[in-house]
């Protein structure tokens, strides 16, 4: 098939007083890989949207009674999620069904007939992952929190269960320490719970300590605010109880407003209403500090230090997938696109398995939170690095 190539190709960008140029060759491959990257765009965020909102929402508009307006209103609000989702994956396409093209049609031989190298010839395609790293993290921390929030908010005012900005009812709350026969394992401290809560002030509250070797005290109140200016719980209308380890009372406390020293978090706790994928990863470590880490639940901890990691790691994926995508389109084959397709799908599920595997272990304390999330991209990294040394030779 004959082919139209510039006449003369550099052997790498050239170099001139304003640093480097972009070639002929950079512009005709980034153009041809666009298209591809676009069409991966459409195809993986129109599969995950279709799955992951647009039946929900067809049962909401036929069953519950939502508004049309409304279900196209929070099917926008839920498409910046998918379309995060699918840059990588349209990364990986974008690579392998542009760099396999020019390998059928032997543009790749005239290429490297001119003296241009492998490396130089996937140079376009890293770039571009590398610009799509930087969209990704834009996404994942300006848009796709804030709309998934929106949506979930829009839902829920619309269905009549609109939450409001904390948590009404039942605030549970556990905090544990250091075990004194295993310093190593966790023991429960102390238990704080209240029946309801008015974004003020807690109601119906029950508090048992355990954080005194040999005695146990019980809280019993009617009412409880923070007080700001002490750091303090003010309590009122209860009853202190304490407990001998025979189960004896050895005190009853009755009080009409009794301060307390114990930690904020409940409030923070009652306060947070955003899950995990409605936060940027600033607003992930603020609740990680003030309310989960507080709390010393060592399996919270560690799921939460592992979702902040990812939301570090899943941008650089773009790079993994543009680089294994790369190396092997330039491999010699005479493959088309419905094959590149086929074998994207093949390494996407692969490596988000893999990456599956890791984020469970690191929840359970088998990985380091930071390994467990990143551990994929670097294999991915390592194995893509591995396949450009083998094309190169």
């Amino acid at each position: 098939m004959a082919t139209t190539l510039p006449a003369s190709v550099p052997n790498g960008p050239s170099r001139g007083t304003g640093g480097w140029n972009i070639t002929i060759m950079d512009r005709y491959i980034a153009w041809e890989l666009t298209l591809p990257f676009l069409f991966g765009v459409g195809a993986f965020s129109s599969i995950g949207i279709s799955i992951g909102a647009l039946f929900e929402l067809i049962r909401q508009v036929t069953n519950a009674g939502l508004s049309m307006t409304l279900a196209v209103e929070i099917f926008i609000l839920k498409l910046p999620e998918f379309i995060v989702l699918a840059f990588p994956m349209s990364t990986l396409l974008a690579t392998m069904m542009t760099y396999s093209r020019f390998s059928s049609d032997s543009e790749l031989i005239a290429l490297r007939g001119c003296g241009v190298s492998v490396r130089r010839i996937i140079a376009p395609a890293v770039i571009l992952s590398l610009v799509v790293t930087g969209m990704t993290f834009a996404f994942n921390e300006l848009i796709t929190p804030a709309a998934n929030y929106r949506a979930a908010i829009t839902l829920e005012r619309a269905l009549k269960s609109e939450r409001p900005p904390f948590q009404e009812r039942n605030i549970f709350y556990q905090e544990f320490q250091a075990a004194e026969d295993d310093p190593s394992a966790q023991s429960l401290s102390r238990l704080f719970y209240a029946s309801r809560f008015d974004g003020e002030t807690m109601y119906g509250l029950t508090i048992v300590d355990l954080s005194q070797s040999g005695v146990t005290q019980v809280v019993s109140a009617e009412s409880a605010t923070w007080d700001p200016s002490q750091n303090t719980w003010q309590f009122y209308d209860g009853t202190i109880y304490v407990v001998a380890p025979d189960g004896s009372f050895r005190n009853i406390v009755r009080f009409d407003n009794q301060q307390l020293q114990l930690p904020r978090a409940p409030l923070d706790l009652a306060n947070r209403t955003k899950n995990d994928t409605e936060m940027n990863i600033a607003e992930a470590t603020q609740h990680l500090e003030q309310v989960v880490r507080k709390g010393g639940d060592e399996r919270s901890i560690r799921t939460w230090q592992t979702r902040i990691q990812q939301k570090y790691a899943l941008p650089f994926v773009c790079v993994v997938f543009g680089l294994v995508g790369a190396s092997i389109g330039v491999l010699p084959q005479r493959t088309g696109r419905a094959t590149s397709f086929g074998v994207s799908i093949l390494i996407i599920f692969g490596y988000y398995l893999l990456a599956f595997i890791c984020n469970a272990m690191g929840e359970v304390g088998v990985l380091p939170p930071l390994l467990a999330a990143w551990s994929p991209t670097l294999l991915g990294l390592g194995v893509g690095v591995f396949l450009v040394e083998k094309a190169t030779r």
